[in-house]
Order: structure tokens, then sequence, then C-alpha cells
């Protein structure tokens, strides 16, 4: 992926001062020295022609009482220049006095330019400097450094990216635990980006200025890539922003870092929380970095399977108070993993679409050059959440505006803090018209390559072709890439064809020349579904005998006839206790004539019936049969016992009163949609998106307006219960007052390879052959 060529030889000579640290440091803990050093290094190189003038001038705009912001405009504009250093020394000059070496140190780095500054001191490099003096290793490490020429005119800035790219990514490696968080393995980068410029026809115009984002910016990964991408592959003159955002301080440092190292602009990229907290600190971002910024192109992979607990306060007021125009307009997921919040953040910052698009959110119009995001999640995000929910709602909002073009599964092992499989999601507010209307899955689980040593959770890796990689590994990214670019439905490959080593020769557990299906493309529509409630009748059969008596006798209603909610007036606590006895003792007579009417024992199995009985029987009483009467007696638990013989229980309205324990919920594809059994729906055309549902708030939870929707779904859903539940409950019916819409992508299901169990001879064979061999093992051992 890195082609240093002869510029190896740099991050080989950093890589070997490492050793020095060995002591005092762990070795995962080198980068945190080593990395500081090669930039501090590469800047001093950088400045070494215009050193003294820039002393020069910068003393003569001192002396004319300039302030330091002024100062720092005119050196720049004055030198072209994006920093510069105002401090007496060099590397070499730091080590003419090895006494003061620390103190002399720390003036070098507080004399940058104040952004060169903010960034170099996020590394808390001080620290280590004191460290390193204590430990007596300052010394021989800067002596080491100062050797290592990374003078422009030896390694031009494009060539020292990659060198630190190089380092970045060795130590990292070395530290995965700590670092797993921020930075991303090479070969996922480099596929996300290829998936993200395929077919881009307007990267190759010239002059346009291409904007790229990545709000977790982490180490500057994912951004590198793509503007290498570019440079080399597509576009060697392209106009190329770069942006970013990154809370961790280290890895903002290594990304702000790489940008200067390169002679970038480093203010794109900004130190602060993405999503927010609400809580304002000096230096620090707290929310959207970039507010007035669209992108072209964005790509990240944020934290996933992480609570966003800290930001939850400003998030939920950001989604109550601006809706669709903010960030989180469709709703927001479940506290314990916020990666959808990223996704909602990206899209909001896209560019305006080339085409109408039928938006909730603002921009839907006409004119702009849209954008794609490419993103890195774990399967969470995929089907989560019930309908109507958060994360349902963010998916229904995604696909009901066909901005999901892609998801490609990735194997499992990859990352280095987790061992999960992972997915990239390409969204797009411009989709090309052939994949409009609809999805691409790619199963690239298969397309893995066993690492000859682990690190930490990282086992595997997509195979980057002989180049790359050793001798026999595979071009996985180019062939994932074809995949995607063919855009093909029902494709399958075998791993033979895939090439993969994780199967020794000797495992037989998977024909290796089996079909599997790697690309499979589905309507948006696929995905949708409506959750119904599918209720069942009440039926209750009755008898009063001293059994069920003695159940109301026992009952909080008939109890509490007797008890007093007074708290300080005892007198009339005394009164509402006793007249409540009275009430008591009433209902035991009614009780008892009651039972006379079932001296026979016969049950009754209508309500209504029942229900005449005790109407007639209180008209002798002051009590009232009124509501709260009749279901304290006649309810399952008093008078009434769960009986499936017995008539439904009918309410006022003179419709069956549903059983809450037999009540159940269908998930009902959309017209069109896949069914439950996997057969498409064709009594049903597909129905258009987006659907005449408004998003549930919470202004409006419980009050979203289903008429327009009913219209739509209720003839397909009666026709869904009808076949589906009817032959089996021909009692039940749908509660459509409670009806939602959910949508999910179960990426399992769609690839599922069933395989054929083996036969019950071949098993009993093996069994038998075990019995055998365990019976010699013990006649062995008597």
């Amino acid at each position: 992926m890195i082609e240093l060529g002869q510029f190896k030889e740099h991050s080989n000579k950093v890589w070997e001062i490492a050793n020095l640290l060995r002591g005092p440091y762990r070795p995962p803990q080198y980068r945190r020295v080593m990395i500081p050093l090669t930039v501090l290094k590469r800047l001093d190189s950088v400045l070494i022609e215009t050193k003294q003038q820039v002393l020069e001038q910068y003393e003569k705009l001192v002396k004319a009482n300039q302030d330091e912001e002024t100062i720092e405009q005119i050196i720049l504009q004055k030198f072209d220049l994006k920093f510069f250093n105002t401090s007496n020394f060099t590397f070499k000059t730091l080590l003419d006095d090895p006494d003061k070496l620390a103190a002399n140190l720390n003036k070098f780095i507080a004399g940058f330019s104040e952004r060169a500054r903010d960034i170099i001191e996020k590394f808390s490099f001080a620290e280590e400097i004191e460290k390193l003096e204590d430990a007596n290793r300052l010394f021989e490490v800067v002596k080491a450094m100062a050797d290592v020429d990374l003078h422009p005119n030896r390694v031009p800035n494009d060539k020292m990216g990659n060198v630190f790219e190089d380092l970045v990514r060795r130590f990292n490696e070395q530290a995965n635990e700590e670092a797993g968080d921020h930075y991303t393995p090479r070969e996922v980068v480099k596929l996300m980006v290829n998936l993200l410029f395929t077919g881009e026809e307007q990267i190759h115009k010239a002059g346009k200025v291409i904007k790229i984002y990545d709000p977790a910016c982490g180490t500057g990964g994912i951004l590198s890539e793509a503007e290498r991408t570019i440079i080399d592959d597509l576009n060697s003159d392209a106009n190329i922003e770069l942006f970013g955002q990154e809370y961790n301080a280290e890895s903002y440092a290594i990304c702000g870092s790489d940008l200067m190292i390169k002679g970038e602009d480093v203010n794109n990229v900004v130190y602060g929380n993405t999503l927010g907290t609400g809580k304002f600190k000096e230096g620090f971002a707290d929310g959207d970095g970039h507010p007035n910024e669209k992108f072209h192109y964005m790509a990240a992979n944020p934290p996933f399977g992480v609570e966003w607990k800290p930001e939850k306060d400003n998030v939920t007021k950001e989604h109550d108070q601006f809706g669709f125009n903010g960030r989180f307009g469709p709703g927001l997921p479940r506290i314990n993993d916020g990666a959808l919040l990223f996704l909602m953040h990206m899209m909001s910052k896209m560019e305006r679409p080339p085409q109408t698009y039928k938006l909730p959110a603002p921009g839907g119009v006409e004119g702009g050059r849209g954008s794609r995001i490419a993103v890195v999640f774990n399967g969470s995000p995929m089907f989560t959440g019930d309908a109507g929910g958060g994360e349902s709602n963010i998916r229904r909002y995604i696909l009901e505006n066909d901005m999901l073009e892609a998801i490609v599964g990735l194997p499992d092992q990859m990352f280095y803090n987790t061992g999960i499989y992972t997915y990239i999601w390409i969204v797009t507010n411009r989709k090309e018209a052939r994949r409009k209307g609809t999805v691409q899955l790619i199963n690239a689980t298969d397309f893995a390559w066993k690492m000859k040593k682990s690190l930490g959770d990282k086992r595997k890796k997509i195979g980057e072709g002989p180049v790359n990689g050793d001798a026999k590994e595979p071009d996985h990214i180019t062939e994932i890439t074809r995949l995607y670019a063919n855009y093909e439905n029902d494709i399958t490959s075998t791993l033979n064809k895939i090439g993969t080593n994780l199967d020794s020769p000797k495992d037989k557990k998977r024909d290796k020349d089996r079909d599997i299906f790697v690309s499979k493309i589905f309507n948006n529509q696929d995905f949708g579904y409506f959750k119904v409630t599918v209720e069942r009748p009440l039926r209750l059969n009755f008898i009063v005998n001293d059994e069920r008596i003695e159940r109301v006798k026992e009952s909080d209603f008939f109890i509490n006839l007797a008890t007093s909610a007074k708290r300080k007036n005892k007198e009339a606590i005394a009164d509402e206790i006793a007249a409540g006895k009275i009430d008591q003792e009433e209902l035991l007579r009614i009780f008892l004539e009651a039972k006379k009417l079932y001296a026979d024992n016969e049950l009754v199995k209508d309500r209504k019936v029942i229900e005449a009985q005790f109407k007639k029987l209180f008209a002798t009483s002051e009590l009232k049969f009124d509501a709260a009467m009749k279901k304290a007696l006649l309810s399952h638990g008093a008078f009434g016992e769960k009986d499936p013989t017995a008539k439904p229980c009918l309410n006022t309205s003179n419709k069956p009163e549903p059983d809450a324990e037999l009540r159940d919920y269908e998930n009902i594809p959309l017209p069109g949609g896949i069914l439950i059994n996997g057969k498409r729906d064709e009594e049903n055309a597909l129905i258009d998106l987006p659907l005449p549902l408004d998003y549930e708030t919470k202004k409006t939870k419980g009050k979203v307006d289903t008429t327009e929707l009913l219209a739509l779904a209720k003839v397909h859903c009666e026709r869904f219960l009808a076949k589906e539940v009817l032959p089996y409950r021909d009692d039940a019916w749908i509660d459509y007052s409670k009806i939602k819409v959910g949508y999910e992508i179960s990426f399992n299901r769609h690839f599922y390879d069933y395989q054929e169990p083996r036969p019950l001879a071949k098993i009993e064979g093996e069994i038998k052959t075990l019995e055998t061999d365990i019976m010699k093992m013990l006649a062995e051992v008597i």
C-alpha cells in the first residue's frame, strides 16, 4: 500500500533509534517519543533554509511593537510558510549544550508559530522530555535523530508523508491495545477509499476543488489514503482540501503533524468532540468543528459499540429542538452505541444533490454536486432497535430517501481491539441511474488472509496482492472493488477462486469448490416492514362458588375497601375503615346470593350472562355495579378464569376485548418486499417510498397520524393475516392503532449458506468407530 522505495531507509532508521528507549519505556510506549521527535526533526529540516531570515524579521517586528497575531501573519505571508520557529535553536545546535538540552528543547518547541505549537503540545512531549532526562537517554536519542536527514531536498513532502505514515502504522501496530480505537488497518482504509471513488468521473475534472472529511479522523490515515489515491491514481492535478476532527489529543497531534509534514493547511483539522457535550473547554471544539462546511467525500471509522452517555444531553437537546434542521432529525440510537450518530452527522455535511430528492431535511434542491460517504460499522446499526425506534428510524430515513448504495461485509478478526465482523456502508445522495431504488450487499467475509503474526485481536487481513503482501497473497481489494463496480445480482464464487490461507489442505469442513453468494441486489423496500399488533379475544368462564369467592376476598380490590388513604385525622381514618368493612359485608352478601344461582356447578361461558345476573343483585344494594366493580369481579383471577372454549368477552362497543396474554406481533414486509419464507410477494407492486408517515418526536409521541399509511397498508396487512395467521388462529385481528414502520438489514440471513446435514448412517458409523476405539483404549488401561 505504501511504496516508500528508497525512502524506506528513513523510517527504518527512526525505528532503530527507538531501541535506545528500551528500559525506561516498553515497546508499546516508544511512539510517545519517536513520533513527536520525527515531527520536530522534519519541521526543523523544512525551516532550516529560512531560519535566519525569519529570526531577523521577527526581531524587527517585535521592536516595532507589533502584536503576536500580526507578526505571525506577516511572517507566514512574507516567506510563504505554513509555520515557522522563532527560537535560536535547531536540532544540531541543541546538542551544543548537553546540560541544558531538556530546557532548550522545550524552548525550541515553544518557538513554533501558534498553530504548529498547538498541534505539537497535544503530544504532551514535555512529560517525555523530563522522563528521558531523568533516565539519561535524552541526549543520546536527540543526537541519533539529528543525524537522520529529513531535508525536503532529500525527502520531498509526499514521500515524507509516506515515511511518517509508515512509522505511525508500525508504532500503532506495536501498541495496538492502546491505539486500536484510533487506528484503522491500512487494507481496510484502502478498500474504503477504492469504494468511495469507484466510478467517480468528477474527480478527473481539472480545477475542481475536492473536499474530503473525516469526523473521527484519528491519526489521519483515511484522509491521507484518500488524497494519495486521487493524486497517484486518478488526477495528479486535483485540488484537494482535507478536513477532519479528532477528540484524542495524541491522535489529533499525529494527524495535524502529517499535514504539516506534507506542507498542507493544518487549520482544517480540528481538535474536539464531534458530537459535543455542551461543556465549553478552551482550545477544544465541543460539537461540529466545521459548522458551515459541506463536503464532496466523507469517510470514517467512528467508535462503535461505545456509549455516548457523555454526549447524551447535548445530542438529545439538538434532536428535540432542531429536528431535521439539526444533525439528528430521524432519531437517536440507544445509549450503548453511538456509531449511527456519526453517520447522521456526516449526512448533515452532504453537498446538495445534483437532482431533487424527497428529503424531509433542507437541501433537497437541484444544482449541487452531491456527496459520497464510506463508514465502517459493526453489525449493530443494520438491525438493532425495534420498529419506530431510533436506529430503525435512522435506517428508514436513509433507505426511504435512497441514500444507501451498498454494504460490504468484512471478515472477522480484522481490527486490533475487536474480533467481531465489521461492515463498510456506502451512503450517497447522488446514486447513478442503475443503482437508484436499490442496495447492493457484498459478502466479503471470506476475502481474508491469515497474518503471520497476530496484532492484538487482528489475526486476519484483506489480501492486498503480492506487491504489498507476501508472494502468494491474493488481491482481495481489487476483487471486492470489481464486485462493487459491476453491480450484479446473485453473483457466486468459491473459496478457491477467492483465495484464502485460512483452511489447511487437510481441512475438509468446508468445500472450497462450493458456490457461495458474494453479491446480491435488493430493492430499498425489501428491508422495510410494518410492525402490527395481532390480538386475540379474551375468553373467560365464570362461576360463583366458595373457591372463587375466596379469590375475590384475597384480591387487592376487596382488601383496599377497608383501608384509608388519609394520614393524619385518626377519626376520619377509623370512619373510612368502618364504612369499608360494611361494603365488604355487603359484597359478601351479594356473592352468597349469586352462589345460589350456581348450585349445580355449571360454568357460564358468556360474560354477558353473569354480568346481567350481578346487575340484578346489585340493584337491591346501595353499592354500584360500575365499571370498576365489573372489572374487579368479572376478570381472570376473580370470578373469571381463562377458557379457550368460552365466548369472546365483548366491550361496550360490542367488539371483542383483547387478551393481553395472547397478544402477538408480526413484522409484515412492505408490499413487494421479501416474505418470511424468502419468496417475493407477487400480489403486490412495490410500494412507493418515502412512506406517508411523519417521524415521531418528543412532542408528537403517540400522536403521529397514520391515516395515509393505513390507506396503503391495510389491504396488504389483511392479506398477510389471512395467509400467515388465520389458518392457525382464526379469531385473530390486527389493531391498526398501534401500527409502526421498521427497517432492518439482515445481512447474514441474505447470505445464509444452507448445507444439508450428513446422512444418519454415516454419523452412526462414526459413532460406532469411536465406541470401538474407546473400548480398545479402556482394555489397554485395564
